[in-house]
């Protein structure tokens, strides 16, 4: 039996699938616990995993909810930055915390969210072994690849790739506060910097739940990457009532967004265009973000 630990975001669409492979790694005998901030805690528990705070004091219960719903209210760059901001100051309390707690908890290996760049540094630090696990869309670089984070189609000319350099430059710039202080704690430790920003990443394994038809053409994935399929495990998963009853038989197509982007109504209404006029029936998950009352024209239909 292995002690696994699991550093991910607090919010549903990265804590979920985490705990789901928590889940199978107790299943297969392991043991295992989320080292998070005390909002993760309920949902931690109720997934059959252990659970260990960080940063009581810094990050309070309530406060990871209240910036997850500015983030869904800020829009284009002032989100991002917003974003940058949050993540910037989540890994310096992790990495001045969590060393001292992990060893003193005994886990010898972790499963790190991409997002999470600064989880293969704590690794590193203490001498185990970690996974890094996408959650959401692959982050990791490549010349002919879109930023995970524009809209932009694929292009592998000359001008999509220079494009693509042009935008990973910015992106580059825009995560310096994350990335420096990743830098600053690895001088502190005596690690070696970081030459390109995938080296963030596993090299003993990366795991991917989205499915690879959904990827753009991938060249230089590390073969130590997988496409795995989607995580998700009903025994963990609180059951939600729907109203099957009103399913018509035809295609049916389901949408659903994450945590953040699940609060505009205007995406809601850009989905419901898009299906308009299909030979098919639409069933959108409003996830909590907004209430059904606030689009009752699409309800409607």
């Amino acid at each position: 039996m292995a002690h696994f630990g699991i550093i991910c975001p607090v919010s549903a669409g990265h804590l979920n699938p985490m705990t789901t492979l928590g889940y199978e790694l107790i299943r297969r005998g392991h043991r295992v616990t989320v080292f998070n901030f005390i909002d993760a805690k309920e949902k931690t528990l109720e997934s059959g995993l252990e659970f260990c705070p960080i940063a009581e004091q810094e990050i309070p219960a309530g406060t990871v909810p209240e910036q997850v719903k500015k983030m869904g209210q800020l829009r284009g760059l002032a989100g991002f930055r917003y974003t940058v901001e949050i993540f910037a100051q989540k890994a310096n309390v992790t990495l001045k915390q969590a060393p001292a707690i992990l060893k003193k908890a005994g886990v010898e290996a972790l499963l790190v969210d991409q997002v999470a760049l600064y989880g293969g540094t704590l690794a590193e630090f203490l001498n185990i072994p970690f996974v890094t696990v996408c959650s959401a869309l692959t982050m990791n670089r490549e010349p002919n690849i879109p930023p995970f984070c524009t809209p932009w189609e694929y292009n592998p000319t000359w001008k999509g790739r220079l494009r693509n350099k042009l935008g990973y430059q910015f992106l580059t710039y825009l995560s310096k506060p994350v990335r420096g202080i990743i830098a600053d704690y690895r001088r502190q430790w005596n690690l070696p910097l970081h030459a390109h920003p995938n080296d963030v990443y596993s090299k003993l394994a990366q795991l991917s739940q989205q499915p690879a038809e959904f990827e753009f053409p991938r060249t230089t994935l590390p073969s130590c990457f997988h496409f795995t399929g989607p995580y998700d495990n009903p025994k963990t998963r609180k059951s939600v009532p729907f109203p099957f009853e009103k399913l018509t038989g035809q295609p049916l197509i389901y949408a659903s967004m994450g945590t953040i982007q699940n609060q505009g109504e205007t995406v809601f209404q850009t989905i419901a265009a898009a299906c308009e006029g299909l030979e098919a029936q639409l069933v959108i998950s409003l996830g909590g973000g907004i209430s059904p009352e606030s689009i009752p024209q699409l309800i409607a239909r």
